[in-house]
């Protein structure tokens, strides 16, 4: 078992079928492929993958459909975040009986005048309250979503005090500056960004890996990162294709677009579908970026 998070891992975007239901079957297709792709993970119900308009139960039943297709419990890290702590609690642990150890676990993110100190008690009783140390936290730090922030002192508190339970942070908060200081809060934690421009500056200063969403459509552009800042223009212009708009509705507009597979583009209320011809040229700029590199 990893103690952390390490290299690329999927923010993985959730097909949904004609009732708006998990579709098991597009989901497991494309768990497989990106795996196929040199993925080193999946994280199914982050912020990509909606994870807040979905049940624990959903959560779980997706879970179990990527562990049946033959995908290791090790490389599958669930989203379980919920407002409320018991219910991070019962999913962790839900999650845990299946084999899963890495969990992706937002702050509490109703209350968003809670302090450090609220913060520190909101984690730590999701830890008590699960009770294994076979459990492996990344914290999820993306308050442009969430609204709640993960401070730095934070995690390095929670990591003194529980030591490799509390595995890491994804940072998804865009400010490298952040970055730098969750690596200086708990130098010994995985670090990974959900910013895939910032990827190879991440692991240059001792990061882990990434969990971001653009790997769902170009995994290899994301790869190419691991290598080095010669991948950053092509990545931030692949960004920029899908930022131009509302970012999930496009993605799944894009993901259908390239697979020709209309289930992703269907998105969980209150977010609203993008057109289909958003999604057709978003591939083509991104078939573009591949093609440029490629040559």
């Amino acid at each position: 078992m990893s103690d952390v998070i390490k290299g690329l891992w999927v923010a993985m975007a959730t097909p949904l079928d004609a009732e708006g239901g998990v579709d098991h079957a597009a989901l497991v297709r494309h768990g497989l492929w990106l795996i196929e792709q040199g993925c080193d993970g999946l994280v199914p119900f982050g912020t990509t993958g909606e994870g807040p308009s979905f049940s624990a139960a959903e959560r779980l039943g997706a879970t179990e459909a990527l562990l049946k297709a033959g995908i290791p419990a090790a490389n599958i890290g669930l989203g379980t975040g919920f407002p409320a702590v018991p219910d991070t609690v019962a999913l962790t642990r839900q999650a845990m009986a299946l084999g899963l150890t890495h969990m992706l676990i937002l702050p509490p993110y109703f209350f968003r005048n809670a302090t450090e100190q609220g913060l520190d008690d909101a984690f730590s009783a999701i830890v008590e309250g699960v009770g294994s140390n076979r459990l492996r936290a990344t914290l999820y730090h993306i308050p442009s979503v969430s609204g709640v922030a993960v401070p730095p002192a934070v995690l390095g508190r929670l990591r003194q005090r529980f030591g490799v339970v509390i595995a890491g942070v994804k940072d998804s908060g865009g400010d490298f500056a952040v970055f730098q200081q969750f690596r200086k809060a708990a130098p010994d934690c995985g670090c990974v960004t959900g910013s895939e421009a910032q990827i190879a500056r991440a692991l240059a200063i001792g990061g882990t890996g990434t969990i971001c969403g653009m790997a769902n459509l170009v995994p290899d552009l994301v790869r190419a990162m691991f290598a080095g800042p010669a991948g950053e223009p092509a990545m931030r212009a692949a960004v920029d294709a899908i930022v131009a708009g509302e970012v999930l509705p496009n993605l799944k507009a894009t993901l259908a677009a390239l697979t020709g597979d209309a289930v992703w583009r269907a998105v969980r209320p209150p977010l609203r579908a993008a057109e289909p011809a958003v999604g057709v040229r978003i591939a083509a700029t991104l078939r573009g970026l591949q093609g440029r590199r490629a040559a």
